[in-house]
């Protein structure tokens, strides 16, 4: 994967929330969408991680050849030299933009919560992220295991509970190896005190609003969901 997508017609920027099951991510991502400007959609099934294997299968294997033998009409991979990289990258921006996170008018910062984020090719899917989305940040969210064993799918399937802190050290990894782009936040830490929040609203170059904040907290999040 080479270059990074052209810009799209509007001047969007790009959150994600990484974290995985039960960690109070739908309360973030109704604390982070009370932000003006802000639309994060709820989780996907991961659907983003199929274009990237399609993105990766064709780039991949148009560098197995030399590009001229992929041009002859008597190659079994005749034209797969020519696999368009940007094209790729920047149509699926555009797919996702009309399909899954559909900005609206007033739009400044889109993106989604998702609670998948395990596969073993999970950093070269998040570095294909970033070239699909320009400028791409990432909202880290973890939470106490106990709380999140007691909780939901966890507590009915014991035996994947123990794989908790794999889980949670996976993505912690992810996010030091993002840098800058990434933030953590701890669920425990900011239902105690919304203040603990100051600093991600620093980030993301926001006012912190407590009064908005206050509001989010105190309606009802995730009912039947996974978040």
């Amino acid at each position: 994967m080479s270059g990074p997508a052209s810009d799209d017609d509007r001047d969007l920027g790009y959150l994600f929330v990484i974290t995985y099951g039960r960690s109070g991510s739908t309360l973030l991502m109704g604390l982070l969408n009370s932000i003006p400007g802000y639309l994060l959609r709820g989780e996907n099934w991961d659907a983003l991680h199929h274009l990237f294997r399609f993105h990766r299968t064709l780039a991949d294997g148009s560098r197995k050849w030399d590009p001229a033998r992929l041009r002859q009409r008597t190659h079994p991979f005749f034209g797969a030299g020519d696999f368009p990289v940007r094209k790729s990258l920047e149509g699926a921006r555009r797919l996702v933009l009309d399909t899954v996170l559909r900005p609206r008018d007033d739009t400044r910062v889109t993106g989604f919560k998702e609670i998948r984020w395990y596969a073993e090719d999970v950093v070269e899917y998040v570095a294909w992220m970033r070239e699909v989305f320009p400028g791409a940040r990432f909202v880290v969210n973890t939470r106490d295991h106990d709380e999140v064993r007691r909780s939901g799918w966890w507590a009915k399937h014991p035996e994947h509970a123990e794989q908790l802190p794999a889980v949670e050290a996976r993505i912690l990894s992810l996010a030091d190896g993002l840098g800058d782009a990434a933030y953590r936040v701890h669920y425990n830490d900011y239902v105690a005190d919304p203040s603990a929040l100051r600093g991600l609203f620093d980030w993301l170059g926001e006012p912190y609003d407590a009064a908005a904040l206050r509001e989010v907290l105190e309606t009802r999040h995730s009912v039947g969901g996974n978040g």
